[in-house]
């Protein structure tokens, strides 16, 4: 140890006389250089800033220009028909009542696969998914964004195509992070191959007595647990070109909102212990968010959280500083549906509170988007809202791959 001591200290006197003997010219030359490498940086930096700026500003005159009725279209994830060959079911036309759209086929910013949209190969998979794009190619449509429920669990939609995921409980219990990360970045990879864009998960609530019989096996589990696998998860998926849509925002209860309307009873310091896992694991940058329609007593009583501007705008976007994509969560729900919030009506408030892509889990989308988009030719702020919506949405297929602009 005393040699190692020694021979460190003779180095630095060695270093000391080098600088020492040096001359003034040699000194400033050396500061000269220091500061033309750091000016470098800045330079650069504002290169790459002022690069960044001016595609968002090129995107921004792209949007200006786009049909109302294509931009209404992006707002909207919906279920697929079948799973053999893409076709939309619907024209412009059920939109914007122009006769000249009738031919003009709509196309949904996203699509959601439920089990009778998967295939029983790999092959068969990809060849439906490639289909989307041809059939959008052949209409000169923007293509989709293509997602699924893939947690893990019986919530493993995709069992048949790339084997056995763990529920996010399980995996909590009997992997550690590091296995947890390479558990999901080898579906990650699996996904990817099979065509898929987006996962919509993980579930990120912690689990509770309130909630736990609604979620089931569907969270990691506690605070920590939570934070620390969800990190793994979000990491894993989005480091190998799969989206996340962490789920569901601010929380659920026992109640199911398939039928009933979520009610999370606490005050206002338990609920912000409640929702700490989401404004943790929001600073990692995951690309979605999907609001559940829970009601709190504590925060906009009365006002599902899909449709509350308080949730969304206010604390998604203001406090916790969340620039992705918000969803909403199925807007033919009971818990909106049956509680005074139809899907037409459901949808505008979505739009005005602050959600960039509406959830629907039927196959049509024109009823509900043709109410959008007469709101939107009465209403200059509410399509200015449409419009940050959009961008949102192309900003993320441009990463994809799936959109530009230029072309």
């Amino acid at each position: 140890m005393k040699k190692k001591l020694i021979y460190k200290t003779s180095i630095i006197a060695i270093l000391s006389l080098f600088i020492s003997c040096q001359s003034k010219a040699e000194k400033q030359q050396i500061k000269k250089e220091i500061a033309t490498k750091q000016n470098a940086t800045i330079i650069n930096n504002q290169f790459v800033k002022t690069e960044i700026e001016k595609n968002q500003n090129k995107l921004k005159e792209y949007i200006q220009k786009m049909p109302l009725e294509q931009k209404v279209a992006q707002l909207f994830i919906e279920n697929l028909e079948g799973n053999t060959k893409f076709r939309s079911y619907e024209t412009y036309d059920k939109i914007t009542g122009k006769k000249e759209h009738s031919n003009i086929p709509i196309v949904a910013g996203g699509y959601i696969y439920f089990s009778y949209n998967l295939c029983q190969t790999p092959e068969q998979q990809i060849a439906f998914a490639s289909s989307i794009y041809e059939y959008c190619n052949s209409n000169n449509q923007i293509y989709p964004f293509l997602a699924i429920d893939q947690e893990g669990g019986f919530v493993n939609r995709l069992r048949k195509l790339t084997g056995g995921l763990p529920s996010q409980q399980k995996v909590s219990q009997e992997y550690s992070v590091e296995q947890a990360f390479d558990l999901y970045k080898d579906q990650a990879q699996k996904m990817s191959v099979l065509g898929f864009h987006m996962n919509i998960a993980p579930v990120i609530e912690i689990s509770t007595d309130f909630n736990k019989e609604f979620l089931s096996d569907r969270s990691f589990g506690n605070y920590k647990q939570v934070v620390n696998y969800g990190r793994a998860c979000i990491n894993a998926y989005e480091t190998n070109k799969i989206a996340t849509v962490v789920k569901h925002f601010p929380g659920n209860t026992n109640t199911d909102p398939h039928v009933g309307l979520p009610v999370i009873e606490l005050s206002k310091d338990e609920l912000e212990d409640f929702i700490l896992s989401f404004k943790t694991l929001l600073e990692y940058n995951p690309t979605s968010i999907l609001m559940s329609h829970a009601i709190s007593s504590a925060i906009d009583n009365g006002v599902p959280a899909c449709l509350s501007k308080v949730w969304i705008t206010n604390i998604l976007r203001n406090e916790y500083n969340y620039k992705g994509i918000i969803f909403s969560d199925d807007i033919f729900m009971a818990a909106l549906a049956k509680n005074g919030y139809p899907p037409e009506k459901a949808a505008v408030m979505a739009i005005e509170a602050g959600v960039d892509c509406i959830m629907i889990s039927e196959k049509r989308i024109a009823k509900s988007a043709k109410i959008i988009y007469q709101k939107a030719l009465e209403d200059q702020s509410f399509k200015n809202r449409i419009d940050e919506s959009v961008q949102r949405i192309l900003e993320y297929k441009i990463k994809t791959g799936l959109f530009d602009y230029e072309k």
